[in-house]
């Protein structure tokens, strides 16, 4: 196995313990939980093929919902991320995701936030709506989407400007 495999597979598990052991029980006020674990996915790397990606978002999730005990919700929501990463990369970066040469080590700081926050935002509105499944319940899972995304979203470009490598 070369580097780069044994990079993902530690970031894969990394992100997975830290959501199940410390972000699981961050309940602040009921509303806001962070979920970090969807890093791995805007971080998968782009020129692999993308059904790897939804397999291993597929996976990912299902662990989550395993030691979460949340009945696929989770999984659910990793795979749409998966499924609309494309659109949310050519949208937040344009003309380098169309020629494959956007490296999250030294992109500009401000389509690395966009970028984020759309999968952030996807993310969360798929979660707290499957989760609650209830459309009387509209304020409710705005709520929690806000809330816990706010949160999601500076912990994890925190994270991602933390742990790159070239980031100056």
């Amino acid at each position: 196995m070369n580097n780069i495999v044994i990079t993902h597979i530690a970031r894969f598990i990394a992100l997975l313990l830290a959501q199940v052991i410390i972000c699981n029980h961050i309940n602040f006020l009921g509303y806001i939980n962070p979920y970090i674990y969807i890093i791995f996915i805007l971080l998968f790397p782009i020129r692999d093929t993308r059904i790897a990606l939804l397999l291993v978002s597929f996976l990912l999730g299902m662990l989550i919902d395993m030691f979460s005990d949340s009945g696929g919700v989770h999984a659910a929501a990793s795979v749409v991320l998966a499924y609309v990463r494309p659109v949310i990369l050519k949208s937040s970066f344009g003309m380098l995701y169309e020629h494959q040469s956007v490296k999250f080590s030294n992109t500009d700081l401000g389509n690395l936030i966009t970028y984020v926050v759309l999968a952030v935002l996807i993310h969360h509105t798929i979660l707290f709506s499957l989760e609650i499944f209830n459309i009387s319940s509209i304020l409710l899972i705005l709520k929690k989407t806000l809330f816990s995304s706010i949160f999601t979203l500076i912990l994890s470009v925190l994270i991602i400007i933390l742990f790159s490598r070239n980031r100056k």
